[in-house]
């Protein structure tokens, strides 16, 4: 698997199929641009090729002030189909949901960089291991996702990790 340059969406054009028709509904729809004040990154299964057929489109933002951040979401995507905009207290968390050309969008914004937020990191940490580990050990998280299991608990199961996977993963030593 190469590297790629997460800061950008640019390596999509050159990707799988889901990749590219992710690039170009996100190209379209001009939502990078519409967030761009907020640092928006694409983060998730998609851009480390380990999506499965009903994985969302996971951006995340970062934001100075909640209450300014989710009446811009509102603003900007309220006439999307399936839109929903919701705060989460266990993390402090801006999330919206929305649905465009048959793709399912969730934003996920914090007042934390976009780089040090625990969705960036964990797609960073996995896009490592997978390359260490090659295809097979990346078709196995996709059987296990396609099985029911999260991204993070099919890592941590593949690589015999014994406590809460999403906390060992950022610390996992490739």
């Amino acid at each position: 698997m190469e590297a790629n340059n997460f800061d950008t969406i640019e390596y999509l054009k050159n990707g799988n199929p889901r990749q590219k028709e992710v690039y170009d509904v996100l190209i379209k729809s001009g939502i990078m641009d519409a967030l761009q004040q907020y640092d928006p990154l694409l983060v998730g299964t998609i851009p480390i090729n380990i999506d499965i057929e009903d994985s969302d489109i996971d951006i995340i933002c970062c934001y100075d002030d909640s209450s300014e951040f989710s009446g811009n979401l509102i603003i900007m995507f309220q006439d999307l189909d399936d839109f929903e905009v919701t705060e989460s207290t266990d993390n402090d968390a801006i999330i919206a949901h929305f649905t465009i050309d048959n793709f399912k969008f969730e934003i996920f914004a914090q007042d934390i960089p976009t780089r040090q937020q625990s969705a960036y990191r964990h797609m960073m940490i996995e896009h490592a291991i997978l390359s260490k580990h090659g295809e097979a050990f990346r078709q196995e998280i996709i059987n296990l996702k396609n099985q029911g299991m999260e991204t993070e608990p099919a890592f941590g199961m593949l690589l015999g990790l014994e406590n809460d996977p999403y906390e060992e993963l950022l610390n996992y030593v490739i």
